[in-house]
């Protein structure tokens, strides 16, 4: 369920937009009756609970991250 909600009113009952979100509802902020932003329940796994590490072995990074970059070696001498 989504509800439309313009910015000023989004702004004086915000408390109770957030109470809403948290409880499962979304809203689409709108200015001048174009959408800017949502307002929604954060996305949680369906086990309710946050899981930490579970991007482990997804990131990759070169060997050479640390190394200098060559266009910056002139500030470092």
């Amino acid at each position: 369920m989504t509800e439309t909600v313009g910015a000023f009113e989004a702004k004086t009952h915000l408390s109770r937009i957030l109470r809403e979100a948290q409880a499962g509802k979304h809203f689409i902020i709108t200015q001048r009756g174009k959408p800017v932003a949502e307002i929604r329940p954060p996305s949680v796994p369906e086990s309710g609970k946050r899981v930490w590490g579970d991007m482990k072995g997804k990131i990759q990074m070169s060997d050479d991250f640390r190394a200098p970059l060559p266009e910056l070696e002139k500030y470092f001498t």
